[in-house]
């Protein structure tokens, strides 16, 4: 399955837009395969206008965000893999989203049959009564 953050990004960003605030993104500029002026990065971030009245040829993609903006008066590629987005939010209210810091997203576990999976919970032969690894349960708490 692909991942959602590509279409959060979008959706945060057309929320933004339709508010009529400026949307700006927090980038992990220590990320593999990042694009962005150095000498604007603070901490091994960085923070973007992504306004379209700020930059040029501003693409969302399902990889990564790219555009070309002017810092310090000379135009800059500015290339952003979509794991290396750290937040999304509005510049005039700082409402978006922030997003957990991961090289990709979490694998999988494989795939069971449905009956598989009901003798592990039942403690049949095949599971022996063991839980799933990384399987959610829920704990109650007085």
């Amino acid at each position: 399955m692909t991942s959602t953050r590509p279409y959060l990004i979008r959706a945060f960003y057309d929320w933004i837009i339709d508010n009529d605030c400026t949307p700006h993104i927090v980038v992990n500029a220590g990320f593999l395969g990042v694009e962005v002026p150095e000498e604007y990065v603070e901490g091994g971030q960085i923070v973007l206008n992504i306004a379209l009245t700020a930059v040029q040829g501003l693409r969302l993609g399902g990889e990564a965000i790219e555009f070309q903006a002017r810092f310090g008066g000379q135009v800059r590629r500015v290339y952003a893999p979509i794991f290396s987005i750290l937040a999304i939010y509005a510049k005039e209210n700082g409402r978006g989203m922030v997003f957990a810091e991961e090289d990709s997203d979490p694998p999988l576990p494989p795939a069971e049959s449905f009956s598989d999976a009901k003798e592990k919970e039942a403690g049949g032969s095949k599971g022996e009564g063991k839980r799933f690894p990384g399987r959610p349960h829920l704990t109650v708490v007085k």
